[in-house]
């Protein structure tokens, strides 16, 4: 048995574990990266420490812990009061308004991660306020980056476009950019109906600065308030989808005298207000790492007002660290040992252009679920080079088939777009919420790909 096969069914064996034994799964890829690495690949610890996330395992402890603290002083629900006055409190918007914000960020050149990691906190504060199901919030938010992520300025598009003119091959910024944001586009409206978007448009409006079962009053913000909704809001009980009343308790905000006392802005509150909108301009005025960033604010909010910022570092997500961190490093191994590679070069070998094209396809969604999507599309396009030479399959629709199948799985809880909805869902139980994640990821997994070469690449696009 060949060491790539092996490496494979490693992490087979890895899924089936975590999965029967509820074993963290970033645990057991930690030991299968140190079995594979030192018995089957002849890795040391320094090469298999090569595939370990540094930059994501900072994203993930800065902008959980930076949001744990917007938490902890009432600015995430100061926000929330906020888009709600926005939409004139219609909370069906809310999940399109997050959409938007996202996609607009890639378009404009932030880096996917870097949008998802600014408003997913944000997003999912707000569903657990307001009953919404965490998934549909957090898939919208994910797809919405993905939406705008390949404009011709934006950093996917940039890449992509670069690799198809580096390799000589016919190429159309804005037939990738739209292929990106149709196809994004179309799965969120799919999403909304299904995930309970249809009662929310039942629910109305909520009256402004009131509670989500629309009696308003304010009072009590501490109670458990029951509204028509989706579940999946912590309890563990129902499903996503589920059309009974959902309880969604809501924790009192510091400093609330009731009414709209909570939503008043106070010294803390103002101060974590200017350190996101600071984390924005950083990332994507100024290049800046976002983990780092988000670290170094959250350390002077905690300096300035510690007792609301003394639980937050135990807020951090740190399971969910562990799981994506140990998860990548096994994937780094795999790329360190050829495996990756092993498999594109037996897909592109394949004597039948139409076949070749669905499985490089397949095989970009896949990877990508648990790895780098620009790391991807790097690899797979220039494997797609010797086939699309021959004239049988179109450039452009190929090109824009592998953009879209490697980007839309992002909302894979392995991937660092998952991760970082896992991480900033409040309130959940993060095991269900994981398990949602994980079974959606697969769907799109599954459907995705061959739904965009039917699409883009049977035609003959380019």
């Amino acid at each position: 048995m060949s060491p790539e096969l092996i490496s494979i069914l490693v992490l087979v064996v890895v899924f089936v574990i975590a999965t029967t034994r509820s074993v963290n799964m970033g645990a057991l890829a930690f030991a299968a990266a140190f079995g594979v690495g030192t018995l089957v690949a002849d890795l040391d610890a320094d090469g298999i420490f090569a595939g370990f996330p540094g930059d994501l395992f900072v994203v993930l402890v800065g902008v959980t812990y930076l949001f744990a603290i917007a938490r902890a002083n009432g600015t995430t629900d100061w926000l929330v009061h906020a888009s709600v006055r926005l939409v004139r409190g219609r909370v069906a918007l809310i999940p399109w308004v997050m959409f938007a914000l996202t996609g607009a960020l890639t378009a404009i050149g932030a880096v996917s991660p870097a949008a998802v990691a600014i408003v997913a906190p944000i997003a999912l504060s707000f569903a657990t306020r307001y009953g919404i199901s965490p998934l549909l919030m957090g898939t919208m938010v994910v797809h919405g980056a993905q939406a705008g992520g390949f404009s011709p300025i934006s950093i996917y598009g940039s890449i992509v476009n670069g690799i198809v003119e580096r390799e000589k091959l016919p190429g159309s910024e804005v037939g990738l950019f739209f292929a990106s944001l149709v196809a994004n586009l179309l799965i969120a409206a799919v999403l909304f109906a299904v995930l309970g978007g249809r009662k929310l448009w039942a629910q109305g409006a909520v009256p402004d600065g009131g509670d989500a079962d629309g009696t308003g009053g304010g009072g009590g913000r501490g109670d458990a308030k029951t509204t028509e909704g989706t579940a999946g809001t912590g309890s563990g009980s129902g499903t996503a989808s589920s059309p009974g009343p959902t309880a969604v308790a809501v924790r009192p905000e510091p400093g609330a005298g009731g009414g709209l006392g909570g939503t008043v802005l106070n010294p803390a509150r103002i101060a974590t207000l200017v350190a996101l909108v600071a984390l924005v301009v950083a990332v994507l005025g100024f290049d800046l790492d976002a983990g780092l960033t988000a670290v170094t604010l959250a350390v002077v909010l905690s300096t300035a007002w510690p007792d609301d910022s003394r639980r937050a570092v135990g807020e951090i997500a740190w399971s969910t660290v562990l799981l994506i961190c140990g998860v990548l490093t096994y994937v780094g191994v795999l790329e360190e040992m050829g495996t990756i590679t092993w498999a594109g070069e037996g897909v592109g070998g394949i004597g039948v252009p139409l076949l070749a094209a669905v499985l490089l396809c397949y095989i970009g969604a896949i990877v990508s679920a648990f790895a780098s999507s620009v790391g991807i599309m790097g690899a797979l396009i220039p494997l797609a080079v010797p086939f699309l030479a021959q004239g049988e399959i179109g450039a452009v629709g190929m090109v824009a088939a592998l953009a879209v199948s490697a980007t839309v799985v992002d909302v894979s809880p392995f991937s660092t777009n998952g991760a970082l909805v896992l991480a900033a869902a409040p309130d959940v139980d993060r095991d269900r919420f994981f398990r949602q994640l994980m079974v959606y990821g697969g769907i799109v997994v599954a459907v995705v790909p061959a739904l965009v070469w039917l699409v883009l690449v049977v035609p003959g696009f380019g």
